[in-house]
């Protein structure tokens, strides 16, 4: 069983699940989730020969949780894994590994800190380089100014969505990955008007897959009702400052080795219209790309639904760094 620390990185103190010993591995979990999402990878991986450190980012469970919208930046939560990263591994690097959100996190720490990040690897969510926009800008022109609802415009709104959330956060946590997960029959994720919120129309699965067991949705609701959805939901308010600090890096491509893993029935594949090849899109951006697995039948929930390929995969990467 993994160890709890509470790292100060100098600027937040997080928590983080550490086991085994060797090079550093730091896995960066996303929404709304926990360090507890990688359960099934932290021990094969530090059996392997690493030592482990899975987070809670910023704003979740027994991490800090600033009030300020921009202590949520990328550029904030980049700088905390590298803070983990000096006080776990001084004058070494690091190898990372992100899912949802977390894959954005760690690809920005690789691209902008090379110097601490050895090699890096992301599911769910491509690396896609500095951007052109906001995106807010893209998703707004895609969905908000047809009249049609986007959960990240919803996110927007300062008060609402937490209060939605927080309100019956079994409720929530429930429907929010049922909609999105391998299993969930189409509609489960509906198409609805601008105005409405989150949760309208949403479907109750009843029992949820057995990827998810009672007490694995105990655990996460034990942790949200603790630390509230705040700190998480400010994540999806940066949008503009993300995009404003990224500027600084054009030119500048992803040079470590990397790896990228998805589902096929994964919204970030398919909710701007599917990725014919994420792995082409990524080269643009990337210039040593090991390896791309889009597993057929997988939701969202990548590490978590397919536990035992995933981390075959991520192995066998780690086996020819």
């Amino acid at each position: 069983m993994p160890e709890f620390h509470r790292i100060d990185t100098g600027v937040s103190r997080l928590r983080a699940a550490v086991e085994g010993d060797g090079p550093l591995v730091v896995m960066v979990h996303g929404f709304p989730e926990s360090w507890y999402s990688w359960r099934h990878q932290i021990g094969p991986v530090a059996a392997a020969g690493y030592r482990v450190a899975a987070i809670d980012v910023r704003g979740y469970g027994g991490s800090d949780k600033p009030y300020p919208i921009d202590a949520y930046s990328m550029e904030a939560l980049t700088g905390d894994v590298v803070g983990v990263v000096e006080t776990l591994a001084p004058g070494e690097k690091a190898i990372l590994m992100g899912h949802d959100w977390g894959a954005p996190i760690v690809w920005n720490t690789a691209f902008t800190r090379p110097d601490r990040i050895s090699a890096v690897a992301g599911l769910s969510v491509p690396f896609t380089g500095v951007p052109t926009r906001p995106f807010t800008d893209i998703f707004r022109e895609a969905f908000t100014s047809k009249g049609i609802f986007f959960y990240q415009d919803w996110f927007q709104k300062v008060g609402p969505p937490e209060a939605e959330a927080e309100g019956d956060v079994r409720d929530f946590l429930r429907k929010f990955y049922f909609g999105i997960a391998g299993e969930a029959p189409k509609g489960s994720w509906p198409l609805k008007g601008v105005d409405s919120t989150l949760l309208d129309g949403m479907m109750d699965p009843g029992v949820m897959p057995e990827w998810l067991s009672p007490a694995d949705l105990d655990y996460y609701v034990e942790e949200f009702e603790r630390s509230g959805f705040r700190g998480p939901i400010n994540r999806y308010r940066n949008h503009e400052r993300d995009f404003e600090w990224l500027q600084g890096f054009k030119g500048r491509k992803l040079d470590q080795p990397s790896l990228l893993i998805g589902g096929d029935k994964d919204p970030a594949f398919t909710g701007f219209g599917r990725i014919a090849d994420p792995g082409a899109l990524m080269r643009e951006h990337a210039t040593d790309l090991r390896g791309v697995h889009i597993l057929e039948g997988c939701g969202h929930w990548t590490q978590q639904e397919r536990p035992a390929e995933t981390t075959a995969l991520l192995l066998d990467w780690l086996r020819g760094l």
